[in-house]
């Protein structure tokens, strides 16, 4: 920030009577931006300062936003650049193919490219961006129906969590008037899939198999799940195109705003603090430019830092309205980003931890998270064979890289950044939770006894 300050006190009288008329607000907003306070940054040898991210119009691209537009990135010698993409599939394309250096991406897809699902590559995220921040609403129409089958609080209310089981009488009635009844989610090896089908299935109701020849994972289907763009869910499901869907904010709350549906639970409660978006990039990148990858990781940890500190959220709910970024209403952000979430119209409860990016560790990269998914995309069948147990924390390793994120932290504790507590004492692996809205048990390094636990889905016998 230094060097912006000493640029701007050089520039020309005549610049500034040429720029002055029209652009006040402009310049009132920039001059906002502006921080006179001194940098501790210990900046790196960088292999490549000038960077071009990716990211997905959601809430949970804030690392991103506030790592460039608080000066994190240029405290680390980095000029980056991000840029919106228009899908899931766009994005990691354009990272394989290097015309991203990075990007915010579903922490299935490093994942599934590894795994041998969909287009293989070797990618890695060195930065767990945030927990939580998803959810799933209904129709207005489909909420009306199963709003009966809500247990209600003394206050009227309808009792969260609200499982599943509310809305299987409603399938029933759909497939016995011959109608199939339809739910949208964002990518096929997306935190949504697998939520919005633990959700189901923990109450009976079948999500569908995955199979070489059905890609669409809808065999034996009870709901028939679709992949929509996150900026698209509103609309498909005001167009009655699908009747549901699961997406990340703020396109749940932007349901409501809009008046054409209702959010019946978040992802919070059907597994606390999940781990959901990753920053990734490709293996090869990291190896080319290994003081790169450690800036970048140490600008997005302070970031979240920055995010999950009182009273910074108004500002960043600010930031991300831009339409640079997000670019959706203020009022529809806060929903969530400030510590509540609207569920029926005028229904708003407090959840502190709807939007965590900080807290709880949610920048490290643990192995036990990635390893979730994996057991996930084998109950469903994207993994279409058994694995040794083994197999599991193996394929996991070669992706998730904390050592990159650890290299980071020490750096960061080092300029006083961060406080040397900030670091967990971990083998990367978290304590076996039952956090989940079912109950289940899982165990990371007990992979196959947890995929072997669930009533629906494939079943394995141990592998050597």
């Amino acid at each position: 920030m230094k060097a912006l300050i000493k640029k701007s006190i050089l520039i020309l009288p005549m610049a500034v009577l040429l720029f002055s008329c029209g652009n006040k607000k402009k310049d009132e907003t920039l001059a906002e931006n502006v921080s006179t306070e001194t940098s501790n940054t210990k900046t790196l040898d960088i292999e490549k300062p000038q960077l071009t991210f990716g990211f997905i119009k959601l809430t949970d691209m804030a690392p991103l936003a506030i790592a460039k537009e608080k000066g994190f990135f240029e405290d680390e010698g980095l000029f980056v650049s991000v840029e919106a993409q228009s899908n899931w599939k766009n994005v990691l394309d354009r990272v394989i193919d290097g015309q991203l250096d990075g990007s915010h991406m579903l922490a299935g897809q490093p994942i599934a490219a590894g795994a041998g699902f969909g287009r293989q590559a070797e990618l890695v995220t060195p930065f767990s961006m945030d927990l939580n921040g998803n959810g799933i609403t209904v129709s207005n129409d489909v909420w009306s129906k199963m709003k009966p089958n809500v247990p209600k609080g003394a206050d009227g209310k309808p009792v969260h969590p609200i499982k599943a089981d509310a809305l299987k009488p409603v399938i029933d009635d759909y497939k016995s008037n011959g109608k199939a009844f339809k739910m949208g989610m964002v990518f096929p090896v997306s935190t949504h899939n697998y939520e919005i089908r633990y959700w189901l299935a923990a109450a009976g109701i079948h999500p569908g198999m995955y199979t070489a020849e059905n890609v669409q994972g809808q065999i034996d289907a009870e709901v028939l799940l679709s992949v929509t763009p996150p900026p698209q869910m509103p609309a498909t499901l005001e167009a009655g195109t699908i009747y549901g869907y699961c997406v990340g904010e703020p396109w749940n709350q932007q349901a409501v705003f809009k008046g054409i549906g209702v959010p019946v639970t978040t992802n919070y409660d059907i597994w606390k603090n999940n781990p959901e978006k990753v920053f990734v990039m490709t293996k090869k990148f990291v190896e080319e430019n290994p003081n790169t990858a450690v800036a970048v990781t140490k600008a997005l940890i302070r970031a979240g830092k920055w995010l999950d500190e009182p009273g910074n959220r108004a500002e960043a709910v600010k930031i991300l309205s831009m339409s640079q970024y997000v670019g959706a209403d203020e009022a529809v952000l806060a929903n969530s980003m400030t510590g509540t979430f609207e569920f029926e119209k005028g229904d708003k409860r407090e959840m502190p931890d709807f939007n965590v990016f900080y807290k709880y560790n949610a920048t490290y990269p643990f192995y036990s998270d990635g390893i979730w998914f994996l057991t996930q995309m084998r109950r469903w069948g994207q993994i279409p064979e058994a694995k040794p147990a083994d197999w599991y924390g193996e394929t996991i390793k070669d992706i998730y890289r904390p050592d990159i994120w650890t290299k980071a932290a020490k750096l960061l504790v080092e300029e006083g950044n961060i406080p040397a507590s900030d670091i967990p004492t971990t083998d990367g692996y978290k304590p076996v939770t039952a956090d989940f809205i079912d109950g289940t048990t899982y165990d990371a390094k007990d992979p196959i006894g947890y995929i072997n636990s669930f009533s629906i889905g494939n079943k394995d016998k141990a592998v050597q």
